[in-house]
């Protein structure tokens, strides 16, 4: 069949890129013996005909080829036609109702016709799911959950495929498909949870079975979920996880029969002109995708079924970073970060859990545990102590350690502990500043170290000094000094701004340009030498420079007469928002605009609608609140996102802000975080304000 491909017209279909004439160039190179050919034939069919998961008219007819393939055991790479068969529909699965729109905005029916194919081949899943090939296997397993439509057929394939398995993996991945199956298929259900409740109960059996049996049974019915369903999934966990002996070796390296053992991690370089935080983003991804211990997927999937139970969560999430088996307590390091992300409540105890992973003897554990509370600031706060330990026991030279994996866990914790503000990450600082290793990552973690400014502050300006404005990516490193400079407000740093400022001005780079604006309009009138470049600024042709220079010029000079007009030109364009926030601050002298702010406040977009109302409240006070605590609340009732802006105006409001109060008071009993982004950083603070003003007005 593969000959036929030049039978269809494949140039009258598309991918995400253009036409899908390229599509069966992919699919002959799939098999060629050139591994690198394959590889990126591999590649380029998953970047463009099944792109982020998208499925096209072009993707359903490269089924019938694929499936030849997979068919053909001569074929060199039959594990990852298999891979992609079920890639491809589990993603039509997920299209299967009705038409799907394309990226293209066409519409498109290649997502059921990719599931109805799928499933019209669900027998060839059956030869796969007993291949020699344990990858091919391995997809031929998933493939009878999502592509068998014959239940009965289906659940005794699996019950027969169970005992023939040796990896822990895979008959994890058997017991897992039960369950999918039975999620599926209503005729497969009764037999699957009978199934799972014998493997669960069999007190002789395997303990993984009966582990992800007793899981899968409650994802199958999470309403039956008691406290013994926990209580007995840790007793399974611990018995999967014996103690080790101390002569077991390096920690760094132990795990399960199948656990992933740590790769030498070489850490964020730059690689040609890429800079090295572009670098470090990617590597970051790789290790976070890492699955080191074989019942990880097993545990996100309770962990996935108890959802709001947070006790039975937490009591799990205390089994797993206890545990003696290195894997299981990596695992788990991430998976206590989203708990404490998704949900509100004291989670000091995970956190000091989280804290007992910085092992010396362990830098891979210990980058994974620091950056993790790194990025729960300020709840991290419980763990502050052990992480200033780790750095200082480690001293500041480490930030520099030719060792990768002892320099990334070193400069983790020295992050989180700047994070918390504490000044004892400053020698590491400033070796990094000093000697330029990595210096980028103590620019970010400098700016939360106020009270160090009279060292941060000449390093950084140095560094400010030296930058390149020609090269390809000068934006990056330079808009990230100037705001750590403006965040640690030590006058030395004007005039280096200023300069900076000239500098992009004469290269052109203006998103640079507007770094050093707002840099400088953090310095308020302590910034007024700087009038003199930022005021020709207010009149340029670019909107965003335009901005940015009004916002500045009214912060180093504060004169209403001269800012008030500039913002309220801007109140017409896409920074009408910024515009109504300065136009707030300067408050009662920019009353002349506020007709034109109350127009606003009947925008369509929620955003706009709260930035205004509360430069209606700035502006006006009183006067306005009857229109001002609607808005608000109707914008915060459309879009969660905008609660942190909201509820900043109403603790401003004082007991005009009374008609909120039922909406407060519910806010806080929500158990999700909330607020922009559902950071935790963010939650906090909205949780911080709600309480002050419920403190204050009831």
């Amino acid at each position: 069949m593969i000959n036929d491909l030049q039978s269809i017209d494949w140039s009258s279909m598309n991918h995400a890129y253009g036409p899908a004439g390229d599509v069966p160039l992919w699919l002959r190179a799939m098999s060629s013996p050139d591994a690198e050919v394959r590889e990126k034939a591999f590649d380029d069919f998953y970047g463009a005909a099944h792109h982020q998961g998208d499925v096209y008219p072009c993707t359903t007819a490269s089924l019938p080829f694929l499936f030849e393939m997979a068919d053909d055991p001569t074929a060199p790479d039959r594990a990852s036609i298999v891979e992609l068969l079920v890639s491809i529909g589990r993603e039509a699965l997920d299209r299967s109702d009705g038409i799907y729109f394309a990226p293209d905005g066409t519409g498109s029916t290649a997502g059921a016709d990719s599931a109805a194919f799928m499933r019209e081949h669900g027998d060839a899943f059956i030869a796969y799911a007993s291949d020699p090939d344990l990858r091919v296997r391995r997809a031929g397993i998933q493939g009878l959950g999502l592509f068998l439509d014959d239940a009965d057929k289906a659940v005794g394939i699996l019950q027969d495929r169970l005992p023939c398995e040796k990896g822990v993996t895979e008959r994890l991945l058997v017991v897992q498909t039960m369950a999918d199956l039975a999620l599926r298929l209503p005729d497969a259900r009764a037999a699957v949870t009978a199934l799972l409740d014998t493997l669960a109960d069999e007190t002789a059996g395997s303990t993984d079975i009966r582990l992800a049996a007793l899981v899968h049974r409650s994802r199958c019915a999470p309403a039956d979920i008691a406290q013994a369903t926990v209580t007995t999934a840790i007793g399974l966990l611990r018995e999967l996880t014996p103690p080790l002996p101390p002569e077991s070796g390096d920690p760094a390296h132990r795990g399960g029969s199948e656990a992933c053992v740590c790769p030498a991690d070489a850490g964020p370089t730059a690689v040609g002109t890429v800079p090295p935080q572009v670098a470090a983003a990617f590597a970051d991804l790789e290790r976070h995708n890492r699955v080191h211990a074989p019942t990880t997927s097993l545990l996100r999937a309770f962990h996935g079924v108890l959802d709001a139970r947070l006790l039975e969560r937490t009591a799990l999430l205390t089994e797993q970073l206890n545990s003696p088996d290195t894997a299981t307590r990596y695992d788990a390091i991430r998976m206590t970060q989203e708990l404490i992300t998704s949900w509100r409540g004291d989670h000091t105890d995970l956190v000091l859990l989280l804290a007992h992973c910085l092992l010396p003897e362990d830098p891979y554990t210990s980058t994974a545990a620091a950056e993790s509370l790194g990025s729960l600031s300020p709840v991290s706060e419980p763990a502050r102590e052990a992480l200033a330990a780790y750095v200082t026991a480690q001293g500041p030279d480490m930030w520099a350690a030719p060792q990768p994996l002892l320099r990334r866990a070193h400069q983790e914790a020295v992050m989180a502990l700047a994070g918390l503000g504490d000044v004892r990450a400053l020698p590491s600082l400033k070796v990094a500043l000093d000697t330029g290793t990595d210096a980028w990552r103590a620019v970010q973690a400098a700016r939360h170290l106020r009270p160090a400014a009279a060292d941060l502050v000449p390093r950084l300006n140095r560094r400010l000094a030296e930058a390149d404005y020609s090269g390809q990516w000068p934006d990056m490193s330079t808009n990230a000094l100037m705001s750590a400079l403006g965040a640690l407000g030590e006058t030395a740093a004007v005039p280096h701004l200023t300069d900076a400022l000239s500098t992009a001005l004469r290269h052109e780079r203006w998103g640079t340009v507007v770094s050093a604006l707002q840099a400088l309009a953090s310095f308020g009138t302590r910034a007024a030498p700087a009038l003199e470049v930022i005021r020709p600024l207010t009149g340029a042709k670019d909107v965003d420079l335009r901005a940015a220079a009004a916002a500045a010029v009214w912060e180093l000079e504060r004169d209403p007469a001269t800012a008030v007009p500039l913002l309220e030109d801007l109140l017409d364009s896409h920074h009408h928002d910024e515009a109504a926030d300065v136009l707030g601050r300067i408050g009662r002298p920019a009353e002349a605009v506020v007709p034109r702010l109350r127009q606003m406040l009947n925008a369509g977009y929620e955003w706009t609608r709260v930035h205004v109302a509360a430069a209606l409240w700035d502006i006006a006070g009183e006067a306005e609140a009857g229109v001002v605590v609607p808005a608000l609340l109707a914008a915060w009732e459309k879009n969660e996102y905008t609660s942190n802006h909201v509820l900043a105006c109403l603790n401003r409001m004082g007991p005009a802000a009374i008609p909120a109060l039922p909406r407060i008071q519910r806010e806080l009993t929500l158990p999700r975080r909330s607020g922009r982004y559902n950071s935790i950083a963010n939650d906090e603070e909205l949780q911080n304000n709600c309480r002050a003003i419920l403190t204050r007005l009831t």
